[in-house]
This record gives C-alpha cells, structure tokens and sequence, in this order.
C-alpha cells in the first residue's frame, strides 16, 4: 500500500546542496512511486515568524516552485502549492492550538535555540508555530512525514495533537497518527568551511555552501576551497569520526553516487584531497548543474510557476477544506 507524504520547506531563497541531499533528493524518489500520494507545501506562513521583505517572499516561494520541479518533482502527480493560499492552514492551526497543552510547546527545543536568551522579544508565531505544523500534515490524513533530526520533536507533538484530539471527541481515527520518514544516511550535510556546522543559507561565506543555483565554475571553485586536513584520505570508516571535513566530503560523494560510505571510503583510501575533489566536482557538476541551468530557466517563466501554484491550491483546498469542516461538525460549529 502506498503512503500519503506531505512535507512542506520554507520559502527563504537559497537552497543548496544541504536541502538537496538531505531533502529533496528523497522527495523526488518518494515523488516517483507511483504509489505514493505526496504533497508539498511550500511554507510561506512558517517563514513570517520572522520578518520578511514582502516583495522577496514572492519571488522567494516561485524560487522554490522552480526548485522542485528543477529537481525532478512533477507538479502534475504530486500536490505542490504555498501553505497561506489554503485558508485551513490557518483556521485548523486555530482548532488544534485549543486541544494543544502549554507544557507541550515549552518542551520544544527548537524555540529555545531560535529565540535565545531574549525569548521575551521572540514573536508569539516563532512559539506556537509547531500548532500550524500539525494543521499542516493533519489536514491531509497524512501518513507518513520525511523529517530531519530538527523536526521530529515537532512531529511527536503533531501525533500527541491528533491522539488528544481523536480522544477528547471521541472520533477514534478521524486524525491518522503520521509517522516519521527518517532518511538514515547523509541527511545532515555540514559546512564545506567546517565540518562540524550544518550547511546553511545564513552562513556568511557563501564558500560555506553549494548553493542549487551555482553554475559549474562556483561549483569547482567552492570544492576546491573546500576545508580539508593534512593527512592522505582515510582507509576506513572509524577514522573519519575524528577528522569532519574528510567525512563530510565523502559523504556528500557517497550520496551523490548512491553509493556507501564503505565503498567510497574504499575507492579513495590513501589518495590525496586533490584527486578526491577533483572527482567530487566533476560529480557535482553532473548532478546539480542541470539542476541550476533548469531553475535559472523556470523563475524566469513566472506564469508557469503560477500555474503550477494555483493547480496545487485547488487540489489541495479541496481536500483541507473539506477535513476542516468535518473538524467544525466535532467540536460544534
């Protein structure tokens, strides 16, 4: 039987090889069987829990249309849409924060991380956001969600949400309990600078990064800057845990290969760097120039990124509205 997938990403520009292989790359293969059910959502109410320059936002959610389908994700099996242009969003965030209980969002730890010492100045939206997630996965009878290791506390709560829920009305199984799709390797890619950072758009050297958008000579020119160490590559898998640059470089390899960290460990044990980068370019040219040259071409085209926006709303308020207004029937309305 297949699954029913949603997953939403920001809409903050930007996207690099990090979101690549640690998410996208496995929606397209989740994309691709044909008996899945996938919704992506590009999450553009989650993005304004911090100010955004409104014009940017625009482009920034067709930028990310651009990238999914760049990727290989096709709007035309898969629901792609941006979360505010579906009411319920909003309207079951609402529902769901009434069922939700305080101590449960004064756990997350991710608020903790973002808002810092001064949480007193954080927006209300920053604190409550995990609610809409939940509305966001729950409206869609959602069975399974792909997670990083950042969310699957959110998505412990959007199941504890929808027990609650499914336990105070007494409609066992109107919420379905999602469960987590863990990519179990290469999901976290680290700074090419520092291997013991993630890779982020907000890092300030964007040397930092691969970004999807780089053309070929970026690409060679970032790999060959890359950070390494001076010792030949490792020959086996226990000596890559004290030296992160050589880890990250190799995992980022292996996953774009489909290949094992074993196996590529072994192709260039005892090499050095330079012959190591020289394969890891030409791969990531291969793989992420297409992907470059197809963005550059799609944010270009505006009416068909539109077009695919508008598409994914229909399809996707059909099916939200219609669980909303089953949820106002529970509660009373």
């Amino acid at each position: 039987m297949g699954k029913k997938i949603f997953s939403g990403v920001q809409p903050t520009g930007n996207l690099h090889l990090g979101n690549y292989l640690g998410a996208i790359k496995n929606f397209v293969d989740l994309n691709n069987d044909d008996k899945n059910e996938c919704v992506f959502c590009v999450v553009d109410l989650h993005a304004i829990t911090v100010k955004q320059n409104p014009q940017v936002l625009r482009d920034n959610i067709r930028e990310t249309v651009a990238t999914f389908v760049a990727c290989g994700i096709n709007p035309e099996k898969s629901i792609i849409f941006n979360q505010s242009s579906v009411p319920a969003h909003s309207e079951g965030a609402w529902l769901l924060s009434c069922v939700a209980r305080m101590g449960w969002l004064n756990r997350m730890t991710q608020f903790k991380e973002k808002a810092g010492k001064d949480k007193e100045k954080a927006s209300i939206g920053l604190y409550s956001y995990p609610i809409l997630m939940a509305s966001d996965i729950l409206l869609y009878d959602t069975t399974h969600v792909p997670v990083g290791e950042d969310q699957k506390q959110h998505l412990e709560l959007c199941r504890d949400i929808a027990q609650k829920f499914n336990n105070e009305y007494g409609v066992e199984d109107f919420f379905k309990i999602p469960e987590p799709l863990i990519q179990k390797y290469f999901s976290r890619i680290m700074s090419l600078k520092d291997g013991t950072k993630k890779m982020s758009k907000s890092d300030l050297s964007d040397l930092s990064r691969v970004n999807l958008t780089d053309d070929k000579d970026q690409i060679i020119n970032k790999i060959k800057k890359a950070k390494t160490d001076p010792l030949p590559l490792p020959s086996s898998i226990d000596e890559l845990k004290e030296r992160p640059e050589a880890k990250n470089l190799i995992e980022i390899y292996s996953s774009l290969n489909n290949l094992s960290l074993e196996n590529s460990v072994n192709e260039f044990k005892g090499k050095n760097f330079s012959d190591f980068k020289d394969k890891l370019s030409q791969i990531l040219v291969e793989k992420i120039n297409p992907i470059s040259l197809e963005i550059k071409k799609l944010i270009n085209d505006k009416g068909f990124l539109d077009k695919i926006l508008l598409e994914g709303q229909k399809k996707a308020d059909n099916i939200a509205s219609k669980k909303i207004k089953k949820m106002q029937e529970i509660i009373g309305f």
